[in-house]
């Protein structure tokens, strides 16, 4: 029996850079094209899409389908409640999915996709609303649809005009221009990206304040202005910040002393078997409030080239402590 697999021709390097070249022209060709065409239809979309009280409910066949999931994903992690369902699943009970208080937004580049347009009638007697994301306005699609954003490209960057490439390209950027916009007339902040995204770096900044990382309690290192050198040592040493802090009775901070505090009074010859806290305190030091975010007191640090910093509530009393080893633990920096 023959080997009926083919054996691939040696690879012309020169033949790939030219195909990757070109098909980086015409997908980025095909993006540009589509800004001719944003003009009322693309408002009057943003607006359905703003006011709906339920949620957009993205779908489509194949590749559409690939870029319906990331245009929901996109949508609801920028304050835009969305969700994907297939065509195909819908047709089997996953229309229940779908209420009158939602709105489709449905994506075929022909327009022709039978799994969605089967299922575009029921939909209408329910009164959702149709926007339609497809390259063909005049399809079966387009005429069902209450609003057309036309994604046409002149051709796919496939050398054979057949796998969907530059029209999926137009879809996901547009898709990406509906949800920017949305974003912006929702007046979402990055506060409220963080607020989807707690796992990620940027919610953890934005989300996490001073009192949920700082040391607190017994953990604080603090003495009051009398204590001696081998009670300000034998603090230190015990809490492991690097530092203490001076207050007075009633835990009001006074001051800070700290290793490098040691070190140049040591360096000066200083005698400190005799001296007291307040001798020997940096008086005034850097403090931050409880409630601060956490990467503030990050920012703190590296501004003033400090590795410690002490935490108070809002009549300045000592409450807390922190160091840059306790807000890279917890992924702040």
């Amino acid at each position: 029996m023959s080997d009926s697999k083919q054996v691939p021709a040696p690879l012309d390097a020169d033949r790939v850079i030219r195909l990757a070249h070109e098909t980086l022209e015409i997908e980025a060709a095909a993006v540009l094209g589509l800004r001719q065409r944003i003009g009322d239809h693309f408002a009057q979309a943003v607006g359905l899409m703003l006011k709906v009280p339920g949620r957009v409910v993205v779908m489509g066949m194949g590749k559409s389908g690939h870029i319906g999931r990331k245009m929901a994903a996109t949508l609801a992690s920028t304050g835009t409640p969305a969700m994907f369902v297939h065509p195909a699943e819908a047709s089997h009970g996953d229309l229940g999915m779908i209420t009158a208080a939602d709105l489709l937004l449905a994506i075929s580049n022909s327009g022709e996709s039978e799994e969605l347009t089967a299922i575009l009638p029921v939909l209408k007697r329910q009164g959702v609303p149709l926007i339609a994301m497809t390259g063909q306005p005049q399809s079966t699609l387009g005429r069902h649809a209450d609003l057309v954003l036309d994604t046409g490209v002149e051709k796919e960057a496939c050398p054979l005009n057949l796998a969907p490439t530059a029209s999926t390209t137009a879809q996901l950027a547009l898709g990406d221009a509906l949800a920017v916009a949305l974003l912006d007339a929702r007046g979402f902040k990055a506060e409220d990206f963080a607020r989807s995204h707690p796992g990620g770096s940027l919610g953890r900044k934005l989300l996490t304040h001073v009192s949920d990382v700082m040391r607190q309690g017994d953990a604080v290192p603090k003495v009051g202005p009398d204590a001696g050198f081998s009670v300000i040592m034998r603090e230190m040493s015990a809490k492991g910040l690097g530092a203490t802090a001076i207050v007075d009775a009633q835990d009001r901070v006074l001051g800070i002393f700290t290793d490098g505090d040691l070190r140049r009074l040591l360096e000066k010859g200083v005698d400190m078997r005799t001296g007291s806290a307040q001798q020997f305190m940096h008086p005034n030091p850097v403090t931050i409030g409880h409630d601060a975010l956490a990467v503030e007191a990050a920012e703190i640090m590296e501004e003033r080239r400090i590795t410690s910093v002490l935490v108070v509530d809002g009549e300045g009393r000592l409450c807390g402590a922190l160091n840059s080893n306790d807000l890279m633990r917890s992924k702040v920096i």
